[in-house]
């Protein structure tokens, strides 16, 4: 999951060296925190929020067989 979130951003963004992704996991819950620089961020959001909505989707998808609960929080 986190790889995933970092190659994605990665390909948005113009600094992907900037990009860090921690993954926090309590029981049934995983909680991704994205951090990019921040003339970045329009970018990794995108149009009305399109982009992180996106972003969610996948990840939600990537685990729908665990039974886990994800988040991703786009932090500034």
């Amino acid at each position: 999951m986190k790889e995933l979130i970092e190659f994605v951003a990665g390909k948005l963004v113009d600094h992907p060296d900037r990009i860090e992704v921690n993954l926090h996991e309590e029981d049934e819950n995983v909680t991704i925190e994205l951090r990019v620089a921040q003339e970045d961020l329009g970018k990794v959001i995108g149009k009305q929020g399109r982009t992180a909505r996106a972003m969610r989707a996948v990840l939600a998808a990537s685990l729908a067989g665990d039974g886990k609960r994800t988040r991703l929080e786009i932090i500034e």
